[in-house]
């Protein structure tokens, strides 16, 4: 593969595809230069062909999958060990301290319990709810119903415990006003059941009312295995560290130093996510894997992978009705991960987003549609394959890549977006709340365009602001919304005339290439 810092920019078309020749007949002219921007680009690029064979690439080799199932997470349960069930003070502890350091935070715990603040503690062996029940003091854990289990202490899996909760629960309740969650720290398996937040005084789920409002939560530390499968969880989550729903995460660094704790990992499979503040999050999480699930209408995000995740696969989901942001994010290195099968609709920003230098990722066979701004948007994230996704009916651009150089698009299709199909760009950061030192970038866009098809969207098939480079081959573009015809924007808008000629009606291949190039290569 060409290198994307090479400087050039080439436009490659082996067999472009439009509506019928009238659309050519009509492209609309390049717009003239009004601007300085404008006036350096028109001198910077010259036109001429180039060879297409460096742009052949097989299909991506993607995970296979079908070993994660509900049977595989049974076979993993060690039962021949029973636990150990305590109830102890909440200070002192490792899982804990996150939640209890400082005054306001111990404070949180004391109103709600209304004393020095206490949890339910699983240690060395297996235990499940109706071993808890049977052991523990009706005020901090009954069954209020047969089957149905209302927790009103936090309950924590200990360093060597494992916990189950299985059919026999037909659901775990967590009291939002008693200041009940699930804390991790050994082996959480959760099957073929239900938990939900729950609201005592409503005899309801804990309902989402406000960000800062305290609901019960999941988390899982560094060094855990986290299990779910087959199994309903909602109304879970605040905007507080580690507290957002179900979250899978590393101690906090100055723990970890202390702790050594290797990297958490689990599985989530075919199980359903609502209300929750964010469906699913990691940090620092290895080779998790998040399977045939269904985000529904969760508040802030439904698959939130965050910083220096690697190895997890992300496939078969099903993601909409995000109320706040994005349906699946990746942000902040989460690299070597495999996003496919997944559909991303009726979100209220993007359908999916490649975030903060998240690189080597394969992206592919999504259905990306009827989300409120982009279908599928890269920020600030190099090295990145889109491969074969359908990106169809989103208000804003159908793929949209920012500050990214060297993003790969084979075979996918943008159709009926808003905008542009798809659009490449360069924006200076460095006046935003952006922490540059923790989030670096580099204002330079380039892309390989291969295949697919860019059809019916609202501003025309591309548009490419500045680029480093970028190379079309195969490009099929039908149905322009336009009346005048197929038209770029961009550097490609300026020398539309010329690249058309060479793509379509001489039927060869396209380089745009930056005069100060042809002075190094002459030098």
């Amino acid at each position: 593969m060409n290198s994307p810092k090479r400087g050039a920019l080439t436009l490659l078309a082996g067999a472009m595809l439009l509506a019928s020749s009238a659309a050519f007949a009509n492209v609309e002219p390049a717009k003239p230069v009004t601007t300085a921007k404008e006036l350096q680009q028109a001198k910077t690029y010259t036109v001429s062909s180039a060879p297409t064979a460096p742009l052949e690439m097989a299909k991506p080799t993607l995970p296979d999958t079908s070993g994660y199932t509900a049977e595989a997470i049974a076979a993993k349960i060690v039962r021949t060990k029973a636990g150990k069930i305590s109830v102890r003070r909440m200070m002192q502890e490792d899982a804990l301290k996150d939640f209890i350091g400082g005054d306001n935070k111990m404070a949180e715990w004391v109103v709600r319990q209304h004393g020095i603040p206490q949890a339910i503690f699983v240690d060395d062996g297996y235990m499940n709810l109706k071993d808890l029940a049977k052991k523990l003091p009706k005020q901090y854990f009954s069954e209020t119903s047969p089957g149905v289990y209302l927790a009103k202490l936090p309950i924590v899996v200990g360093r060597h415990g494992i916990l189950e909760i299985d059919k026999q629960t037909q659901e775990l309740r967590l009291s939002q006003e008693a200041g009940s969650f699930l804390v991790n720290d050994g082996q959480l398996f959760v099957r073929d059941t239900k938990i939900t937040g729950w609201r005592e005084k409503d005899n309801g789920p804990a309902t989402f009312n406000s960000a800062k409002e305290f609901r019960p939560f999941l988390l899982s530390w560094g060094g855990t295995e986290t299990y779910i499968a087959n199994s309903k969880i909602a109304s879970f989550g605040y905007a507080n560290s580690k507290s957002y729903g179900v979250s899978i995460s590393q101690y906090t660094p100055n723990m970890a130093k202390v702790l050594k704790r290797p990297e958490p990992t689990g599985w989530i499979v075919g199980s359903e996510f609502s209300d929750m503040w964010y469906g699913f999050y990691c940090y620092e999480t290895r080779d998790f894997v998040v399977k045939g699930n269904t985000y529904k209408d969760n508040i802030v995000y439904g698959i939130d992978p965050h910083d220096r995740s690697h190895g997890l696969i992300i496939a078969d989901n099903t993601v909409h009705g995000t109320k706040k942001k994005h349906g699946i994010i990746i942000s902040r290195e989460v690299n070597d991960s495999f996003i496919f099968n997944n559909r991303s609709y009726d979100n209220k920003l993007s359908g999916l987003v490649i975030d903060r230098n998240s690189v080597n990722n394969i992206i592919a066979y999504n259905e990306i549609y009827k989300n409120h701004t982009d279908g599928i948007t890269l920020y600030e994230s190099a090295d990145n394959l889109l491969y074969a996704n359908k990106v169809i009916s989103n208000r804003r651009h159908g793929i949209r890549i920012r500050n990214s150089v060297n993003i790969r698009l084979y075979e996918n299709l943008a159709m009926a977006n808003g905008l542009t199909g798809v659009y490449g760009h360069i924006k200076d950061l460095t006046d935003t709340d952006r922490d540059i030192k923790l989030d670096p970038f580099d204002a330079q866009v380039s892309l390989i365009i291969v295949g697919g098809e860019l059809a019916g969207n609202g501003s025309g098939p591309l548009s490419i602001d500045s680029p480093l480079s970028v190379e079309l081959y195969r490009v099929s573009m039908l149905a322009p919304t336009k009346s005048s015809g197929i038209s770029f924007n961009g550097i490609l808008g300026e020398r539309q005339d010329e690249i058309l000629d060479l793509l379509v009606r001489q039927q060869k291949a396209v380089l745009i290439d930056p005069v100060e190039r042809q002075t190094e290569l002459q030098d």
